[in-house]
């Protein structure tokens, strides 16, 4: 049985360990980053990256739904020569009456290192006046770089994901874009683009947000694992790094920065509104000065009606009955209330002092735009 004492120095001793360990997790917490994003989050390679391609082709197979050939001619065109191709002769002076086939646009992103015979997705997009694309199937499409050059051949069946149905009044009622369409891996890669990737002993890192204070966190990261002078800052949005010649050591090179934890720089201070919903966004380092702000609303409601003016009785010869018209003008004002801002207050005040007042966000934006007039909002105010 243990004693007293014992049992009380037991004690002492792992209460002293757990403080040990709480406070080895309070260094370890605060050695790490706040906000640490993985490199490859927040940066490509340059030279890595996509290439657009576009085609023109037919979709052929549709329900009635395809063009109206008298007013797209190209895609009569388009069917005989195609024809023409297979050997077969098209009679002169004829206007065949399709409304299966529908000329359309093909485009495709070319993710970078595809290799021949990869399959990408495509989309597909009417031309003309077709009305959908369902049910339809297209045919054999070269894709084209932006140096004229074939690298992808697309062809298969629309996938399409919204519908129309037309009645003999005119009426319509449609869901979605059903003249618009994809193929899932319809496009087969014919030809690789060149890739420098291995050319130049050094690689470049572009920040996908420009920022001079990630740049120099970036350089400073990767040179505090690799050592020496392995990166330089060349601005806000480049990081120039020393990087192996051979491809494969490289390849382990560009894993290694990768997974590379960066606390990036913080975002300016703006206010970004969306005229067009409404949307207000405030970052947290937007701050205004000393100003006070009245805001309220004028109400004017006219309201118009037909007054009937009848003759008295036993009135003279002649008097007639007449409309005539009246106008209500009421003009309400709601009471406007003031608020104070105080000098460099921050994003929740801003808030709440709207708040109490009741405005809406069309509203916050009209006192946004008045307090940076006056001089008195520290953020850019951006209009989208």
């Amino acid at each position: 049985m243990i004693s007293s004492p014992r049992i009380k120095q037991l004690a002492a001793r792992r209460a002293a360990a757990l403080v040990q360990g709480s406070m080895l997790c309070m260094l370890l917490a605060a050695a790490l980053p706040a906000h640490a994003d993985r490199l490859k989050d927040i940066a490509t390679v340059a030279g890595v990256r996509t290439n657009q391609l576009v085609g023109y082709g037919l979709v052929v197979g549709l329900d009635g739904t395809g063009d109206q050939t008298t007013q797209t001619p190209f895609t009569i065109q388009s069917i005989e020569n195609m024809l023409q191709r297979f050997g077969v002769t098209v009679p002169p002076n004829t206007n065949p009456q399709l409304k299966n086939v529908a000329a359309v646009t093909v485009t495709a992103d070319l993710p970078p290192f595809a290799k021949a015979g990869q399959t990408i997705d495509v989309t597909v997009g009417t031309i003309g006046n077709a009305s959908s694309l369902r049910g339809g199937d297209l045919i054999m499409t070269p894709l084209r770089g932006a140096d004229g050059q074939i690298y992808a051949m697309a062809q298969g069946s629309v996938i399409v994901s919204g519908f129309g149905v037309n009645g003999k009044d005119g009426s319509r009622i449609s869901l979605n874009v059903p003249s618009s369409g994809r193929i899932p891996n319809g496009a087969t890669v014919e030809r690789e683009v060149p890739a420098h990737f291995g050319a130049d002993p050094h690689l470049t890192l572009n920040l996908n947000t420009p920022d001079f204070t990630t740049a120099a966190h970036v350089a400073q990261a990767i040179n505090k694992l690799l050592g020496g002078n392995t990166a330089e800052a060349l601005d806000a949005v480049s990081v120039r790094v020393t990087a192996p010649v051979d491809p494969n050591q490289r390849i382990a090179y560009l894993s290694t920065l990768e997974s590379i934890e960066i606390d990036p720089g913080e975002a300016p201070a703006r206010v970004i509104v969306n005229s067009r919903t409404g949307t207000v966004v405030i970052s947290s380092h937007v701050r205004v000065m000393a100003a006070a702000v009245a805001h309220g609303s004028l109400s004017v409601t006219i309201t118009e009606r037909q007054d009937v003016s009848q003759p008295q009785p036993f009135s003279n010869r002649g008097a007639q009955t007449v409309v005539t018209p009246r106008s209500t003008i009421d003009v309400q004002q709601s009471d406007a209330r003031m608020f104070v801002f105080q000098a460099g207050v921050n994003l929740d005040e801003i808030v709440r002092a709207v708040n109490q007042v009741g405005a809406a966000p069309g509203d916050l934006v009209a006192i946004l735009e008045a307090l940076r007039e006056a001089g008195a909002l520290r953020a850019e105010l951006v209009v989208i």
